[in-house]
């Protein structure tokens, strides 16, 4: 899930139960940044368990499971939480690390935001572990503009100009180190 998942597992060496971190306390996390042939980018809302206030807009995406690569792992989340599998999904855009309470913990951890372009706008949130059913309201897709007109939270928290640059200028030709982020 989002910014704030807790539900999945890390990756290779982590633990047994799903959704803690790695022996070393961060958790690896792919993410994607689904573009449909408008341009417009697809953000999962949610908020904390118990507090439905306290709400933000964020890229799909969550933990490594297993032995699975980046790219799996970002497949397989955006598969889960938006039903999508028709994508291209492209170079890794940005990565950055962040830190955040989240369902009664503290998170740390290492996320790659991938480029991923779709036809299908359709979602289906049915594969929804138990944890995103408690904390996700929806999905929504943004234009650009929307987005940078937009006084909600959204994660990572310059997305909105992160989105024009690709937009403008297409992918970098590395992955841009992002600011680290603790909330």
């Amino acid at each position: 899930m989002g910014e704030r998942d807790a539900g999945r597992q890390a990756e290779g060496g982590g633990p047994a139960v799903p959704g803690e971190p790695d022996p070393a306390g961060v958790r690896r996390v792919s993410r994607v940044v689904l573009l449909d042939p408008d341009d417009r980018i697809l953000l999962l809302h949610g908020f904390e368990p118990d507090r439905r206030a306290e709400t933000w807009w964020f890229t799909p995406g969550g933990g490594l499971e297993g032995g699975e690569s980046r790219e799996e792992a970002a497949r397989r989340e955006l598969a889960e939480e938006t039903g999508i599998t028709d994508v291209v999904l492209g170079p890794v855009l940005w990565k950055r690390h962040c830190a955040f309470p989240f369902d009664g913990r503290r998170w740390e951890q290492d996320e790659w935001y991938y480029l991923g372009r779709t036809d299908r706008t359709a979602t289906d949130t049915g594969g929804h572990t138990d944890l995103e059913r408690r904390s996700v309201s929806g999905l929504r897709w943004w234009t650009s503009e929307e987005l940078s007109a937009s006084h909600e939270t959204v994660y990572p928290t310059r997305l909105a100009e992160l989105l024009r640059t690709l937009l403008d200028e297409g992918p970098p030709n590395a992955p841009v180190q992002l600011e680290t982020e603790r909330v």
